[in-house]
């Protein structure tokens, strides 16, 4: 008896080097060819994605570029990490193509609705950050500005801060998936995680009070999704079998 496996996960080591390589450079090409089509609209994807902040500044007050380099430069970094986010599933595509060889059939039938659901929930919660929180923290900000204080905000610093922003909640919205993973290789159950839950809750703030800015609202607004989705991930282990069903054996191969 032996398990059984995808063909091609029998390649010798050189074959799937030269596979890797392949997909590596489809990577590149994917990138780059997103990166060429986006980059004549580069000043305006910034006009874009600092308009959340723009709308609170004061009347006749702009943001502002501290350094030489950086009306080129930030727009071109934004370019170039659209092109990432935009292509993301097509280097995922490639990734599943290299991994899947080498894993079992029932783990195959769990890995590829946990991809689609990652890519999903990622860009949800980027989504969630631009039309919900930043809206409401800019104008948290800019009403608390000192009186005599001009609110000049830096344009590469402003990249700098809702893109680490755009990572916190799209990893935040990544919980379930990770819940289900936890489950489904048996690191815990279901009722443990569930008993866990006060201990979660905590986990949830010091989180968001690491990944955000130190005012209580945004804390709260990274926080409390992230408790949600918690929930939701244990909602979708319910159905989970435990590990090691379901392997699904194959015998005389």
């Amino acid at each position: 008896m032996s398990i059984a496996l995808d063909p091609a996960a029998s390649m010798p080591l050189t074959e799937h080097l030269r596979d890797l390589r392949k997909r590596l450079v489809r990577c590149l090409a994917l990138v780059a060819l997103v990166f060429a089509g986006l980059f004549p609209f580069a000043q305006a994807l910034y006009t874009l994605i600092s308009e959340p902040l723009r709308r609170f500044l004061p009347e006749g007050a702009s943001m502002i570029a501290t350094s030489v380099t950086s009306p080129f430069l930030t727009p071109f970094k934004l370019t170039a990490m659209c092109a990432v986010f935009i292509a993301m599933p097509l280097l995922l595509h490639q990734a599943w193509g290299f991994l899947a060889p080498g894993l079992y059939r029932r783990e195959r039938c769990i890995a590829l609705p946990l991809l689609i659901s990652s890519i999903v929930l990622f860009y949800a919660g980027m989504a969630f950050a631009f039309f919900l929180v930043f809206p409401m923290m800019f104008g948290f900000f800019a009403s608390v500005t000192p009186e005599g204080v001009a609110m000049m905000t830096d344009i590469s610093q402003y990249l700098d801060f809702i893109l680490a922003l755009f990572l916190a909640f799209g990893l935040a919205f990544e919980i379930p998936v990770a819940t289900f993973i936890v489950v489904w290789a048996g690191l815990a159950d279901v009722a443990t995680l569930r008993r866990s839950r006060p201990y979660v809750i905590v986990g949830c703030f010091v989180v968001g009070m690491i990944l955000t800015p130190p005012d209580v609202f945004s804390q709260t607004m990274l926080a409390v999704p992230m408790w949600v989705l918690f929930e939701v991930g244990l909602l979708a282990c319910g159905w989970l079998k435990r590990p090691g069903q379901g392997k699904e054996i194959v015998a005389g191969l």
